[in-house]
């Protein structure tokens, strides 16, 4: 099943007068890239955290965000950080000294200043309020998949009809190209008779140089690895369940089969067709890189 790399999932759980709330965003990313963002409390839980993003995610940026609210108990355990405290105001006194500045530092200013407060939780309340984050992370990563891979089913739909369109255009150009080279070379047969006498003509060797010239207008191989390369994509699709860089790999591929083609073509119609071959392929390329 393929799934795209951007989704949204929110949960909230509550127990007693704790609610634990947990939002996950994810966008298109090479790697597996884990931003997280909670409160102090589950400092010690950032790689269990991750762990769990690594079990249900393969690629994307992810940005977790987890907060607690709590009724009544939260405030008890602050603490004000004494020695650090004393050392902001020391420095300030110090830079109002050196610098010349005015003004005094006020208690919300103070208040402000990272790590001024201590959130002293028994180790019992800190279990606990892992184990509530755990189950909103678990049911917000849920219902993140649910929408990834929901995207990802419309993104498949239009996969398909893409490689169905890159088919029909190959096979327009097989029809085209089917005789084309016999064609230039009776053209050009008459052409260099016209101007070298006949008598002068060396025939082995200008059917040798004929033949040269035929392989290097018969597309053949480049069609036939072109339809691989088209069912090769469809099975990706439907068998693997992060196909993205396979899938990427797959179109540079096809890209180049359509730069050959191109570099072959003898006629106006089928250098059209090869735009329109990779312009397809510039599309699917763009919305490749959306899925995992």
């Amino acid at each position: 099943m393929v799934a795209s790399m951007t989704g949204f999932g929110r949960a909230a759980i509550r127990e007693g007068d704790t609610e634990v709330t947990v939002e996950i965003r994810s966008v298109n990313n090479r790697f597996l890239d884990v931003s997280l963002r909670v409160p102090r409390i589950l400092a010690n839980y950032e790689q269990k955290i991750k762990d769990l993003i690594g079990k249900a995610l393969s690629r994307g940026r992810i940005n977790i965000s987890i907060t607690i609210a709590n009724g009544n108990t939260a405030i008890s355990h602050l603490s004000l950080n004494r020695p650090l405290a004393n050392a902001y105001v020391r420095l300030s006194r110090q830079m109002k000294k050196e610098l010349g500045l005015k003004g005094k530092l006020r208690i919300d200013q103070l208040l402000l200043l990272p790590d001024i407060l201590n959130a002293d939780i028994p180790a019992e309340e800190d279990e606990k309020y892992w184990l509530l984050a755990e189950r909103a992370l678990t049911t917000a990563l849920k219902e993140l998949q649910n929408m990834r891979e929901s995207e990802g089913r419309e993104l498949q739909k239009d996969f398909k009809t893409r490689i169905r369109n890159l088919e029909k255009s190959i096979k327009k150009i097989e029809t085209l190209s089917a005789n084309r080279p016999q064609q230039e070379l009776d053209k050009l047969r008459q052409r260099i008779k016209s101007i070298v006498n006949e008598e002068n003509v060396d025939e082995g060797r200008m059917e040798m140089e004929l033949s040269f010239l035929a392989d290097r207008l018969d597309v053949t191989e480049e069609c036939v690895r072109f339809h691989s390369h088209n069912k090769a994509f469809i099975q990706m699709l439907e068998t693997e369940s992060a196909p993205g860089r396979k899938l990427n790999f797959l179109l540079q591929e096809m890209n180049r089969e359509a730069n050959t083609i191109g570099n072959k073509a003898s006629s106006a119609e089928i250098s059209h067709l090869v735009v329109e071959i990779k312009d397809e392929v510039e599309k699917l390329r763009e919305q490749i890189q959306n899925i995992e």
